[in-house]
Protein backbone atom coordinates (compact mmCIF):
# COMPACT_ATOMS: atom_id res chain seq x y z
CA UNK A 1 0.00 0.00 0.00
CA UNK A 2 1.07 3.58 -0.59
CA UNK A 3 0.12 7.18 0.03
CA UNK A 4 -0.27 9.96 -2.52
CA UNK A 5 0.93 13.49 -1.82
CA UNK A 6 0.53 16.66 -3.88
CA UNK A 7 2.57 19.68 -2.78
CA UNK A 8 1.76 22.97 -4.56
CA UNK A 9 1.15 21.16 -7.84
CA UNK A 10 0.38 23.35 -10.87
CA UNK A 11 -0.66 22.67 -14.44
CA UNK A 12 -0.25 25.44 -17.01
CA UNK A 13 -0.91 24.62 -20.66
CA UNK A 14 1.01 26.10 -23.59
CA UNK A 15 -1.81 28.57 -24.28
CA UNK A 16 -1.36 29.96 -20.77
CA UNK A 17 -4.44 28.34 -19.23
CA UNK A 18 -3.78 27.61 -15.55
CA UNK A 19 -5.83 24.44 -15.00
CA UNK A 20 -4.59 23.47 -11.52
CA UNK A 21 -3.28 26.07 -9.07
CA UNK A 22 -1.00 25.22 -6.11
CA UNK A 23 -2.89 22.02 -5.27
CA UNK A 24 -1.73 20.56 -1.96
CA UNK A 25 -3.42 17.50 -0.47
CA UNK A 26 -2.71 13.91 0.47
CA UNK A 27 -4.38 10.53 0.19
CA UNK A 28 -3.61 8.18 3.08
CA UNK A 29 -3.10 4.42 2.88
CA UNK A 30 -6.43 2.73 2.32
CA UNK A 31 -8.29 6.05 2.12
CA UNK A 32 -11.09 6.79 -0.34
CA UNK A 33 -10.51 10.42 -1.35
CA UNK A 34 -13.03 12.09 -3.65
CA UNK A 35 -12.19 15.07 -5.86
CA UNK A 36 -15.40 16.95 -6.64
CA UNK A 37 -16.21 20.14 -8.48
CA UNK A 38 -18.08 21.53 -11.48
CA UNK A 39 -16.91 21.09 -15.07
CA UNK A 40 -13.62 22.87 -15.64
CA UNK A 41 -12.61 22.84 -11.97
CA UNK A 42 -9.39 20.90 -12.67
CA UNK A 43 -10.29 17.64 -10.98
CA UNK A 44 -9.65 15.35 -13.97
CA UNK A 45 -6.45 17.23 -14.83
CA UNK A 46 -5.24 16.66 -11.26
CA UNK A 47 -6.06 12.95 -11.53
CA UNK A 48 -4.23 12.67 -14.86
CA UNK A 49 -1.14 14.31 -13.36
CA UNK A 50 -1.14 11.68 -10.60
CA UNK A 51 -1.50 9.00 -13.28
CA UNK A 52 1.37 10.40 -15.35
CA UNK A 53 -0.91 11.16 -18.31
CA UNK A 54 -0.31 14.92 -17.88
CA UNK A 55 3.02 16.57 -17.11
CA UNK A 56 3.29 18.56 -13.89
CA UNK A 57 4.27 22.17 -14.59
CA UNK A 58 5.54 22.78 -11.07
CA UNK A 59 5.19 21.34 -7.58
CA UNK A 60 5.86 17.87 -6.25
CA UNK A 61 3.99 14.58 -6.50
CA UNK A 62 4.90 11.71 -4.21
CA UNK A 63 3.61 8.14 -4.33
CA UNK A 64 4.59 5.89 -1.47
CA UNK A 65 6.85 8.64 -0.14
CA UNK A 66 8.90 8.72 -3.37
CA UNK A 67 8.94 11.70 -5.76
CA UNK A 68 7.06 10.61 -8.89
CA UNK A 69 7.03 13.74 -11.08
CA UNK A 70 9.24 12.23 -13.75
CA UNK A 71 8.19 8.60 -13.45
CA UNK A 72 6.29 6.96 -16.29
CA UNK A 73 2.73 5.75 -15.62
CA UNK A 74 4.03 2.19 -15.46
CA UNK A 75 6.65 3.08 -12.84
CA UNK A 76 4.04 4.73 -10.59
CA UNK A 77 2.28 1.42 -9.83
CA UNK A 78 -1.21 2.85 -10.27
CA UNK A 79 -4.35 1.44 -11.88
CA UNK A 80 -6.98 3.66 -13.47
CA UNK A 81 -10.69 3.06 -14.05
CA UNK A 82 -12.16 5.23 -16.79
CA UNK A 83 -15.61 6.65 -17.41
CA UNK A 84 -16.11 4.70 -20.66
CA UNK A 85 -14.94 1.27 -19.32
CA UNK A 86 -12.40 0.90 -22.23
CA UNK A 87 -13.06 -2.84 -22.60
CA UNK A 88 -11.96 -4.90 -25.59
CA UNK A 89 -15.23 -5.95 -27.28
CA UNK A 90 -13.78 -9.07 -28.93
CA UNK A 91 -12.42 -10.46 -25.65
CA UNK A 92 -14.26 -12.36 -22.94
CA UNK A 93 -14.63 -10.96 -19.45
CA UNK A 94 -11.81 -13.23 -18.27
CA UNK A 95 -9.49 -12.06 -21.05
CA UNK A 96 -10.32 -8.40 -20.41
CA UNK A 97 -9.58 -8.73 -16.71
CA UNK A 98 -6.36 -10.65 -17.27
CA UNK A 99 -5.05 -8.69 -20.26
CA UNK A 100 -2.52 -6.61 -18.31
CA UNK A 101 -1.19 -9.77 -16.64
CA UNK A 102 -0.79 -11.40 -20.03
CA UNK A 103 1.25 -8.42 -21.21
CA UNK A 104 3.52 -8.96 -18.20
CA UNK A 105 3.97 -12.55 -19.44
CA UNK A 106 2.86 -14.06 -16.12
CA UNK A 107 2.35 -17.84 -16.09
CA UNK A 108 -1.08 -18.86 -17.36
CA UNK A 109 -2.00 -20.61 -14.10
CA UNK A 110 -1.20 -17.45 -12.13
CA UNK A 111 -3.30 -15.32 -14.49
CA UNK A 112 -6.26 -17.70 -14.15
CA UNK A 113 -5.99 -17.63 -10.35
CA UNK A 114 -5.80 -13.85 -10.15
CA UNK A 115 -8.72 -13.43 -12.58
CA UNK A 116 -10.79 -15.88 -10.53
CA UNK A 117 -10.02 -14.00 -7.30
CA UNK A 118 -11.01 -10.68 -8.87
CA UNK A 119 -14.19 -12.18 -10.31
CA UNK A 120 -15.13 -13.53 -6.88
CA UNK A 121 -14.70 -10.09 -5.32
CA UNK A 122 -16.76 -8.44 -8.07
CA UNK A 123 -19.51 -11.03 -8.43
CA UNK A 124 -18.46 -11.82 -12.02
CA UNK A 125 -17.69 -15.54 -11.69
CA UNK A 126 -20.72 -16.54 -13.80
CA UNK A 127 -19.83 -14.07 -16.57
CA UNK A 128 -16.19 -14.87 -17.29
CA UNK A 129 -16.95 -16.44 -20.70
CA UNK A 130 -19.19 -13.59 -21.90
CA UNK A 131 -18.26 -10.68 -24.16
CA UNK A 132 -18.81 -7.05 -23.01
CA UNK A 133 -21.79 -6.65 -25.35
CA UNK A 134 -23.60 -9.34 -23.35
CA UNK A 135 -23.25 -7.44 -20.07
CA UNK A 136 -25.20 -4.65 -18.39
CA UNK A 137 -23.60 -1.27 -17.75
CA UNK A 138 -22.95 -2.13 -14.12
CA UNK A 139 -21.36 -5.44 -15.03
CA UNK A 140 -19.08 -3.75 -17.58
CA UNK A 141 -17.98 -1.28 -14.94
CA UNK A 142 -17.15 -4.15 -12.59
CA UNK A 143 -15.06 -5.75 -15.35
CA UNK A 144 -13.16 -2.49 -15.72
CA UNK A 145 -12.55 -2.51 -11.98
CA UNK A 146 -11.48 -6.15 -12.14
CA UNK A 147 -8.84 -5.27 -14.70
CA UNK A 148 -7.47 -2.74 -12.20
CA UNK A 149 -7.71 -5.07 -9.18
CA UNK A 150 -5.71 -7.96 -10.69
CA UNK A 151 -2.72 -5.67 -11.13
CA UNK A 152 -2.59 -5.27 -7.32
CA UNK A 153 -1.54 -1.61 -7.63
CA UNK A 154 -0.45 0.70 -4.85
CA UNK A 155 -3.02 3.32 -5.86
CA UNK A 156 -6.42 3.29 -7.59
CA UNK A 157 -7.48 6.26 -9.72
CA UNK A 158 -11.12 6.51 -10.85
CA UNK A 159 -12.35 9.12 -13.33
CA UNK A 160 -16.16 9.47 -13.05
CA UNK A 161 -16.63 5.70 -13.42
CA UNK A 162 -20.38 5.76 -12.73
CA UNK A 163 -21.45 8.70 -14.89
CA UNK A 164 -22.59 6.51 -17.81
CA UNK A 165 -24.98 4.48 -15.66
CA UNK A 166 -28.67 5.18 -15.09
CA UNK A 167 -29.73 6.73 -11.78
CA UNK A 168 -30.81 3.52 -10.03
CA UNK A 169 -27.70 1.61 -11.10
CA UNK A 170 -25.47 4.50 -9.99
CA UNK A 171 -26.86 4.20 -6.47
CA UNK A 172 -26.22 0.44 -6.44
CA UNK A 173 -22.72 0.82 -7.85
CA UNK A 174 -21.77 3.52 -5.32
CA UNK A 175 -22.16 0.94 -2.57
CA UNK A 176 -20.43 -1.69 -4.71
CA UNK A 177 -17.38 0.48 -5.39
CA UNK A 178 -17.07 1.32 -1.68
CA UNK A 179 -17.31 -2.35 -0.70
CA UNK A 180 -14.62 -3.32 -3.20
CA UNK A 181 -12.30 -0.48 -2.18
CA UNK A 182 -12.65 -1.40 1.51
CA UNK A 183 -11.83 -5.01 0.73
CA UNK A 184 -8.78 -4.17 -1.41
CA UNK A 185 -7.67 -1.45 1.01
CA UNK A 186 -5.49 0.73 -1.24
CA UNK A 187 -5.37 4.52 -1.49
CA UNK A 188 -8.03 5.64 -3.97
CA UNK A 189 -8.48 8.99 -5.69
CA UNK A 190 -11.97 9.23 -7.19
CA UNK A 191 -13.14 12.08 -9.45
CA UNK A 192 -16.78 13.08 -9.81
CA UNK A 193 -18.89 16.17 -10.53
CA UNK A 194 -21.76 14.67 -8.50
CA UNK A 195 -21.68 16.04 -4.96
CA UNK A 196 -24.11 13.35 -3.72
CA UNK A 197 -21.66 10.72 -4.97
CA UNK A 198 -18.86 12.58 -3.20
CA UNK A 199 -20.73 12.85 0.10
CA UNK A 200 -21.85 9.22 0.22
CA UNK A 201 -18.59 7.61 -0.92
CA UNK A 202 -15.64 9.60 0.33
CA UNK A 203 -13.71 9.13 3.56
CA UNK A 204 -12.70 12.70 2.78
CA UNK A 205 -13.83 15.05 0.05
CA UNK A 206 -11.74 17.70 -1.72
CA UNK A 207 -13.76 20.49 -3.38
CA UNK A 208 -12.17 22.21 -6.38
CA UNK A 209 -13.22 25.37 -8.17
CA UNK A 210 -11.37 27.02 -11.04
CA UNK A 211 -8.32 24.85 -10.42
CA UNK A 212 -8.05 25.81 -6.74
CA UNK A 213 -8.73 23.66 -3.70
CA UNK A 214 -11.58 25.23 -1.73
CA UNK A 215 -11.73 22.82 1.18
CA UNK A 216 -10.89 19.22 2.04
CA UNK A 217 -12.41 17.36 4.98
CA UNK A 218 -14.78 14.60 6.05
CA UNK A 219 -18.12 14.83 4.22
CA UNK A 220 -20.23 15.74 7.24
CA UNK A 221 -17.77 18.41 8.34
CA UNK A 222 -17.87 19.98 4.86
CA UNK A 223 -21.64 20.02 5.07
CA UNK A 224 -21.78 21.54 8.55
CA UNK A 225 -18.75 23.87 8.31
CA UNK A 226 -18.28 25.11 4.72
CA UNK A 227 -15.34 27.51 4.47
CA UNK A 228 -16.67 29.45 1.48
CA UNK A 229 -19.95 30.43 -0.14
CA UNK A 230 -19.07 28.12 -3.04
CA UNK A 231 -18.64 25.05 -0.82
CA UNK A 232 -21.85 25.93 1.04
CA UNK A 233 -23.79 26.08 -2.22
CA UNK A 234 -22.11 23.11 -3.91
CA UNK A 235 -22.27 20.58 -1.07
CA UNK A 236 -25.82 19.54 -0.25
CA UNK A 237 -28.93 18.71 -2.24
CA UNK A 238 -31.02 20.80 -2.33
CA UNK A 239 -28.40 23.52 -2.01
CA UNK A 240 -28.06 25.77 1.00
CA UNK A 241 -30.27 28.87 0.75
CA UNK A 242 -27.91 31.86 0.54
CA UNK A 243 -29.10 35.46 0.79
CA UNK A 244 -27.57 38.90 1.00
CA UNK A 245 -28.48 40.12 4.49
CA UNK A 246 -27.57 42.88 6.98
CA UNK A 247 -26.41 42.41 10.57
CA UNK A 248 -27.91 44.62 13.27
CA UNK A 249 -25.59 47.15 14.92
CA UNK A 250 -24.93 44.79 17.82
CA UNK A 251 -24.76 41.75 15.47
CA UNK A 252 -27.39 40.02 17.60
CA UNK A 253 -29.88 39.76 14.74
CA UNK A 254 -29.78 39.65 10.96
CA UNK A 255 -32.18 41.28 8.52
CA UNK A 256 -32.96 39.24 5.42
CA UNK A 257 -35.17 41.26 3.10
CA UNK A 258 -37.89 42.78 5.28
CA UNK A 259 -37.65 40.04 7.91
CA UNK A 260 -35.43 39.80 10.98
CA UNK A 261 -33.97 36.67 12.58
CA UNK A 262 -32.20 36.58 15.96
CA UNK A 263 -28.62 35.29 16.12
CA UNK A 264 -28.43 32.83 19.07
CA UNK A 265 -25.74 33.05 21.73
CA UNK A 266 -24.38 29.65 20.67
CA UNK A 267 -23.84 30.94 17.13
CA UNK A 268 -21.99 33.97 18.50
CA UNK A 269 -19.85 31.71 20.68
CA UNK A 270 -18.94 29.55 17.67
CA UNK A 271 -18.42 32.58 15.42
CA UNK A 272 -16.85 35.35 17.53
CA UNK A 273 -15.88 37.13 14.32
CA UNK A 274 -19.54 38.11 13.82
CA UNK A 275 -19.10 40.89 16.41
CA UNK A 276 -17.05 42.86 13.87
CA UNK A 277 -19.89 42.78 11.32
CA UNK A 278 -22.36 44.96 13.24
CA UNK A 279 -24.34 47.03 10.73
CA UNK A 280 -22.60 45.36 7.76
CA UNK A 281 -23.87 43.25 4.90
CA UNK A 282 -23.13 39.53 4.98
CA UNK A 283 -24.20 36.35 3.22
CA UNK A 284 -26.68 34.37 5.32
CA UNK A 285 -26.97 30.63 4.73
CA UNK A 286 -29.80 28.33 5.85
CA UNK A 287 -30.05 24.64 4.96
CA UNK A 288 -33.44 23.44 3.58
CA UNK A 289 -33.92 21.03 6.50
CA UNK A 290 -33.58 23.94 8.94
CA UNK A 291 -36.84 25.41 7.66
CA UNK A 292 -39.65 23.16 8.98
CA UNK A 293 -43.21 24.40 8.51
CA UNK A 294 -44.71 26.18 11.51
CA UNK A 295 -48.05 24.50 10.75
CA UNK A 296 -46.44 21.15 11.63
CA UNK A 297 -45.89 22.29 15.20
CA UNK A 298 -42.31 23.53 14.76
CA UNK A 299 -41.51 26.52 16.95
CA UNK A 300 -38.94 29.29 16.94
CA UNK A 301 -38.17 32.46 14.95
CA UNK A 302 -40.15 32.55 11.72
CA UNK A 303 -39.52 33.29 8.07
CA UNK A 304 -42.48 33.83 5.73
CA UNK A 305 -42.37 33.14 2.00
CA UNK A 306 -44.56 32.65 -1.06
CA UNK A 307 -44.79 29.08 -2.37
CA UNK A 308 -43.75 28.71 -6.02
CA UNK A 309 -43.61 24.92 -6.32
CA UNK A 310 -44.07 21.81 -4.18
CA UNK A 311 -42.15 18.62 -4.99
CA UNK A 312 -43.43 15.45 -3.30
CA UNK A 313 -40.54 13.03 -2.70
CA UNK A 314 -42.41 10.47 -0.61
CA UNK A 315 -40.48 10.82 2.64
CA UNK A 316 -40.55 14.63 2.51
CA UNK A 317 -41.71 17.64 0.54
CA UNK A 318 -39.38 20.14 -1.09
CA UNK A 319 -41.11 23.51 -0.96
CA UNK A 320 -39.73 26.14 -3.35
CA UNK A 321 -40.50 29.60 -2.05
CA UNK A 322 -39.61 33.26 -2.54
CA UNK A 323 -38.74 36.00 -0.04
CA UNK A 324 -37.86 39.64 -0.66
CA UNK A 325 -34.09 39.27 -0.29
CA UNK A 326 -31.37 38.99 -2.99
CA UNK A 327 -30.22 35.43 -3.43
CA UNK A 328 -26.49 34.70 -3.68
CA UNK A 329 -25.58 32.01 -6.22
CA UNK A 330 -21.86 31.34 -6.82
CA UNK A 331 -20.80 30.60 -10.38
CA UNK A 332 -20.49 26.89 -11.06
CA UNK A 333 -23.27 25.79 -8.70
CA UNK A 334 -26.90 24.97 -9.37
CA UNK A 335 -27.96 28.12 -11.24
CA UNK A 336 -26.25 30.56 -13.55
CA UNK A 337 -25.17 33.93 -12.19
CA UNK A 338 -27.00 35.48 -15.13
CA UNK A 339 -30.17 33.55 -14.42
CA UNK A 340 -32.89 35.83 -13.03
CA UNK A 341 -33.92 33.14 -10.54
CA UNK A 342 -30.44 33.27 -9.01
CA UNK A 343 -30.84 36.97 -8.25
CA UNK A 344 -34.37 36.70 -6.90
CA UNK A 345 -35.10 35.55 -3.35
CA UNK A 346 -35.80 31.95 -4.20
CA UNK A 347 -35.20 29.20 -1.68
CA UNK A 348 -36.03 25.58 -0.88
CA UNK A 349 -37.34 24.15 2.38
CA UNK A 350 -37.54 20.44 3.19
CA UNK A 351 -40.68 19.79 5.24
CA UNK A 352 -42.68 16.81 6.49
CA UNK A 353 -44.64 14.87 3.85
CA UNK A 354 -47.85 15.57 5.78
CA UNK A 355 -47.46 19.36 5.50
CA UNK A 356 -50.55 20.93 3.97
CA UNK A 357 -49.10 23.30 1.36
CA UNK A 358 -49.64 24.05 -2.32
CA UNK A 359 -48.38 26.41 -4.98
CA UNK A 360 -49.56 29.97 -4.37
CA UNK A 361 -49.77 29.61 -0.58
CA UNK A 362 -48.03 31.92 1.85
CA UNK A 363 -46.06 29.72 4.24
CA UNK A 364 -44.41 30.30 7.62
CA UNK A 365 -41.22 28.43 8.46
CA UNK A 366 -39.84 27.98 11.98
CA UNK A 367 -36.15 28.69 11.41
CA UNK A 368 -33.52 26.60 13.19
CA UNK A 369 -31.32 29.63 13.83
CA UNK A 370 -28.65 27.48 15.51
CA UNK A 371 -27.80 26.13 12.06
CA UNK A 372 -27.44 29.50 10.32
CA UNK A 373 -24.20 30.10 8.40
CA UNK A 374 -22.51 33.47 7.84
CA UNK A 375 -20.05 34.54 5.14
CA UNK A 376 -18.20 37.73 4.27
CA UNK A 377 -19.96 39.35 1.30
CA UNK A 378 -16.69 40.53 -0.29
CA UNK A 379 -14.36 37.56 0.27
CA UNK A 380 -16.98 34.75 0.28
CA UNK A 381 -15.14 33.28 3.30
CA UNK A 382 -17.01 31.88 6.29
CA UNK A 383 -17.10 34.13 9.34
CA UNK A 384 -15.62 32.29 12.30
CA UNK A 385 -12.88 34.02 14.33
Amino acid sequence: MATVGLDKVNKVYENGFHAVIDLSMDVKEGEFMVLVGPSGSGKTTALRMVAGLEDITSGRLTIGGKIANDESPKERDIAMVFQNYALYPHMTVADNIGFALKLRKLPKAEIVAKVKDAADILGLTDYLDRKPAQLSGGQRQRVAMGRAIVREPSVFLMDEPLSNLDAKLRVQMRAEVQRIQRRIGVATLYVTHDQIEAMTMGDRVAVLRGGELQQVDHPQYLYDHPNTVFVAAFIGSPSMNLYEATMSDDARSVKVGSQVLPVPNDVHAARPGLAAYGGKKVVLGVRPEHLPAATDGATGPTLVGNVDLVEALGSELDVHFTIDAPRVQPEGTAADDDDATARAGEGVARVAPTTKVKTGDRITFAVNTEGMQFFDLETDRAIWD
